[in-house]
């Protein structure tokens, strides 16, 4: 069985996301009840909602929405990781109300496509000291160049549990493996620092099979160790290069020869240690 721990939910007439307008393809609703019936079909038995990148003024509505669905009888929803604005003053009292909120497991603030220095800033780095030693984690989205920054990010707190996400965003589309490969042996070092195997589907071209996910997936885990790895399907993003079951189906292909043991710890075991699930 599998734990899910990187699903977005879409729902427009109760959030407003305004990167969507960049991305046709997922700019429409993307609901609960169309996840869980093929999730359940694959054998997800729980899931971690991801924040979308909501409009700043909703990131704690994003929040409500999700306890919404995790209270319906039977949910697979079990935890939520929050958008969060560490570059902002205000930061220290959201966190003090998210404290007291048992669904809030972590928070993540999208990097990616924000300039470089944003996470190099003085208040941006005081904040997310505060989370050191917190039961959170903080997940880490960015590109293969920017690497260095979760690196130093990593180093800053080291009592911080850090997740990269989706094996570092590698451009597989292209075939380029550096410097995503020696960067990722880098950051693997930290012992802070666990990595998503999460939607990596989503990077590569319309012709992909799983060997073309190979390299990025086995190096990521080698790199990482069984014990610092854990699987999401980044719903709906994945669909852009198939569908939640075909990525379900390759992580199945690419780990095949793996142990029982192995496979049990990156698709359920570590996510439930990591963020305390039952």
């Amino acid at each position: 069985m599998i734990v899910d721990t990187h699903l977005h939910l879409i729902n427009k007439s109760a959030l407003t996301y305004p990167w969507l307008a960049g991305v046709p393809a997922l700019d429409r609703d993307f609901l609960y009840a169309t996840y869980e019936a093929e999730a359940r079909r694959v054998g997800i038995e729980a899931a971690l909602h991801m924040e979308v990148d909501v409009d700043p003024g909703e990131m704690e509505l994003e929040t409500s929405e999700i306890r919404q669905l995790a209270q319906r009888p039977g949910s697979l929803l079990q935890g939520a990781i929050a958008a969060c604005r560490p570059e902002e003053e205000g930061f220290a009292a959201y966190l003090e109300r998210q404290q007291a909120d048992p669904l809030v497991k972590g928070f993540r603030r999208v990097l990616h496509v924000m300039p470089d220095e944003l996470s190099e800033a003085a208040l941006f780095r005081e904040n997310i000291r505060r989370l050191g030693g917190s039961r959170f984690t903080f997940d880490l989205c960015v590109l293969p160049h920017q690497i260095p920054k979760a690196i130093a990010l990593a180093d800053l707190v080291p009592d911080l549990q850090f997740v990269l996400d989706h094996c570092g965003v590698p451009d597989i589309r292209s075939g380029a493996e550096h410097p995503w490969r020696d960067h990722m042996s880098e950051v693997a070092k930290r012992p802070n620092v666990v990595a998503k195997i999460s939607g990596v589907i989503a990077y590569a071209d319309e012709n992909w099979t799983a060997q073309t996910l190979r390299p990025y997936v086995e190096h990521t885990i080698a790199a990482f160790g069984w014990d610092r790895v854990v699987w999401g399907s980044d719903w709906p993003v994945c669909t852009l290069g198939g569908n939640l079951s075909t990525w379900v189906a390759a992580t199945h292909a690419l780990i095949q020869g793996c142990s029982a043991d192995e496979r049990t710890k990156l698709l359920s075991a570590n996510a439930r240690r990591i963020w305390n699930l039952g």
